[in-house]
């Protein structure tokens, strides 16, 4: 049974045209009755003029523009996201909730599903940037040259992907699940994948973050600039977090190795407070 408006008063107007506007968002584009009506029979006027006055409801009703269909879109998407990763309890749960999430359109053009690597539960958790071509093919976080280098980076400091306690772990996942193509991942890209993200900090539960690269960054702190932000802890859903420039930059860029040992340091120091 419909919800039913009184439109001959100036609040069950505007309360029926909010109604409305709230179905084209949902992507109505018909009105269909509970009852048939018959085209050929006349109007009796002697009824009351609420039908013609839905009418110009219906007539006075916004059209959506493509940039506002395209913001509800995301809206929808990001509130989707939300309730698939509030929904898992456990780390394979996430798992299997963001192989299920088909809103995000990276996943058309990814050959694998890229989650996390390490010891689950470790006291640091990486958060990397999105899977490139090396772990887009393994379905791994950190693979290749750019994951020799962070293996190298945090064994100096007594950590590993590799250990077998909790106390010298090394947990890692990407900013995205899925390989962008080329590029930089997208604002809209990091709001929707976000609340996955933020499930999986409260599942690993780190004593420290390690934000490495832009969009880690951009995701948890609301900034960019890693090469400006490295160095200074921050914090994030209850969480230390120390931005670093990722493996591939450092590869790029090898003059930055000394700052990263800097900031390697930095995090030794905490985790032995």
């Amino acid at each position: 049974m419909g919800i039913e408006f009184d439109i001959a008063t100036p609040e069950g107007w505007h309360a029926a045209l909010a109604a409305l506007a709230w179905q084209v968002d949902l992507g109505v584009t018909e009105v269909i009755g509970d009852t048939p009506v018959n085209g050929y029979t006349l109007p009796d006027k002697t009824k009351s003029a609420a039908p013609a006055q839905a009418a110009r409801v219906v007539e006075t009703m916004p059209t959506l523009s493509p940039e506002q269909r395209a913001a509800a879109e995301a809206d929808h998407a990001v509130d989707a996201a939300k309730v698939a990763a509030a929904s898992a309890t456990t780390l394979d749960a996430l798992r299997e909730a963001m192989a299920r999430f088909d809103l995000c359109e990276l996943k058309k053009g990814a050959r694998n599903l890229v989650f996390a690597d390490g010891v689950a539960g470790a006291r640091v958790m990486v958060l990397g940037e999105a899977p490139g071509r090396d772990e887009d093919m393994e379905g791994k976080p950190f693979v290749g040259p750019a994951g020799v280098l962070l293996d190298r980076m945090f064994a100096a400091i007594g950590l590993s992907r590799q250990a077998e306690d909790k106390a010298a772990g090394l947990y890692v996942t990407p900013v995205l699940p899925w390989r962008p193509p080329q590029r930089e991942p997208t604002p809209e890209e990091l709001a929707m994948l976000r609340p996955f993200v933020e499930r999986h900090i409260t599942l690993a539960n780190p004593d420290v973050i390690v934000a490495m690269g832009n969009a880690p960054c951009a995701m948890l702190l609301g900034a960019k600039g890693v090469l400006r932000l490295r160095g200074n802890w921050a914090e994030a859903l209850g969480k230390p977090v120390m931005p670093m420039v990722s493996p591939a930059q450092l590869l790029r860029n090898p003059l930055a190795k000394r700052d990263a040992w800097a900031d390697l340091l930095a995090i030794k120091t905490r985790l032995s407070a």
